[in-house]
């Protein structure tokens, strides 16, 4: 049976090496880890869509055509903010280059440029809010609903209440 790895640790195996070699904060001297390169794989970003958070910050997700990274299957990913899509130069249409950062959070690595077409849209941040219609604010990076009521916003301070590192109630979310 074949199994997905994303690097090794090497370890010296003589206790009274590891003794004379000790241990620091969190790790051992004695042990080293290496990460190999996260797998890539190309695909087309079909859309840009606005998802928002409990605290009313909307995060841009590219929805894009299905690909399999490192035995997943991957349709979309998390863009962070209007300044990393600006960044990045990420528009709607185009072919770009992704990875799962750390082996599991897909993330839009660069844009295939040659590969435009002149057909792309530049995704701008709604000024009101795609879920309660509410105007949206800019604070630093991040765009904000203000909306008190806003049900996404509503529905993900009971999913945070509920949570293990809360109150953790299972079964409510």
């Amino acid at each position: 049976m074949s199994y997905e790895i994303d690097g090794i640790v090497v370890k010296v195996d003589h206790l009274d090496l590891q003794a004379r070699l000790g241990e620091i904060a969190r790790s051992p001297r004695w042990a080293l880890a290496y990460k190999f390169q996260p797998k890539q794989e190309t695909t087309k970003i079909l859309d840009i869509k606005p998802q928002v958070g409990r605290t009313g910050a909307l995060t841009p997700v590219a929805i894009m055509e299905p690909v399999k990274v490192g035995g997943v299957e991957v349709s979309r990913a998390t863009l962070h903010n209007q300044d990393e899509i600006d960044k990045k130069d990420v528009r709607i249409g185009d072919t770009v280059i992704i990875q799962r950062a750390g082996d599991v959070i897909p993330e839009v690595v660069l844009v295939v440029t040659p590969k435009r077409t002149g057909a792309e849209k530049k995704f701008v941040m709604p000024s009101k809010c795609p879920i309660c219609g509410s105007d949206v604010i800019k604070e630093e990076a991040i765009h904000r609903c203000i909306g008190l009521d806003c049900p996404a916003q509503l529905k993900g301070r009971i999913r945070h209440f509920a949570s293990k590192r809360a109150m953790d109630i299972e079964g409510l979310v």
